[in-house]
């Protein structure tokens, strides 16, 4: 096959041109459900470095550094693009954005040492219901039945994970963790709102702005020096989460963020699987139990959107 400028392409490029070709096809909400799903992915690879960066320091300051590091890890685009091309339409809302979001790390990063990787990832699933509500009363999203049993299928599965803890030494910690759900959900709906007026690459770069000025404070008051290992361990999640914000924001851009929740459900596995590999911690009963039945609302829920509209 012979393609513009008469150069003949190599068996990976029309590969990956018909893998492009299809992509275009799908429809939106499959492709909103792929792009969150990836992110969870990533999300779960950050979570892991930063859980050893925050055993190692304040998570406080771990907070900082992360979302610094991202800065860090975009500036080079910045600089190619021009900064003009990166200033927002909506400067207050990025603002608001960013401090919301800034109360829910300082929660999020505060508990995270404390439990397991598994439990940290499921009780942030019940995000998913507090996104579901506000897509409804602030976006007048569709809500269809099955979206809203998917969410709560899957927000039973949670509950069969995080029980036990709640009764054990890590209680505390375990709500602490679950406090910084409904504030999550208020920053990506709001999240949602500025992908009507912002290209995807402005908002994860003035999340990240945003969320290291507020958290700049904090972390000087417990500043401790950091090690050169500690300085690449920060660059790889600024890396990931890049990447991650981008995927999460461009699953939100195209589909309605509703019907995108269900497959967060999924990163209960990925966390699971980080947990053991680089903790030692063995997922318990509860753990696969109510993983099983996360993952099974993932799937229903993902055919029946494959679909289209529900039979």
């Amino acid at each position: 096959m012979i393609h513009h400028g008469g150069h003949r392409r190599t068996p990976l490029q029309r590969r990956l041109a018909l893998l492009r070709h299809r992509a275009t096809r799908l429809d939106p909400t499959i492709k909103g459900l792929l792009w969150v799903a990836l992110a969870g992915l990533l999300f779960v690879q950050l979570n892991t470095i930063i859980r050893l960066l925050s055993l190692q320091m304040h998570p406080l300051q771990a907070q900082f550094l992360r979302y610094i590091s991202s800065v860090v890890v975009m500036a080079p685009l910045v600089v190619a693009a021009g900064l003009a091309a990166y200033l927002p339409k909506r400067m207050g809302g990025q603002f608001a954005r960013g401090g919301l979001h800034s109360i829910g790390l300082m929660l999020w990063f505060t508990a995270l040492p404390q439990i397991p990787m598994a439990d940290t990832t499921a009780i942030g699933f019940t995000g998913p219901i507090f996104i579901m509500l506000g897509a409804y009363l602030f976006f007048r999203e569709q809500m269809r039945w099955d979206r809203w049993l998917a969410a709560l299928l899957g927000f039973a599965g949670v509950l069969i994970v995080v029980g036990p803890s709640l009764t054990g030494d890590s209680s505390v910690y375990s709500l602490v963790m679950l406090a910084s759900s409904p504030i999550f959900a208020a920053s990506f709906l709001l999240t949602k709102a500025l992908t009507r007026t912002e290209r995807v690459e402005v908002i994860v770069l003035w999340q990240a702005i945003s969320v290291s000025l507020f958290s700049l404070p904090l972390a000087i008051w417990f500043w401790a020096p950091v090690l050169p290992g500690q300085w690449l361990g920060f660059l790889a999640a600024g890396v990931l989460g890049v990447a991650a914000h981008y995927c999460v924001t461009r699953g939100f851009a195209v589909a309605d963020i509703s019907s995108t929740q269900s497959v967060k459900f999924l990163d209960l596995v990925w966390a699971a699987a980080m947990g053991w590999l680089v903790f030692g911690e063995t997922p318990s009963q509860s753990t696969l139990v109510g993983g099983l039945v996360i993952c099974s609302a993932t799937i229903w829920i993902a055919r029946r959107e494959a679909r289209g509209r529900p039979r």
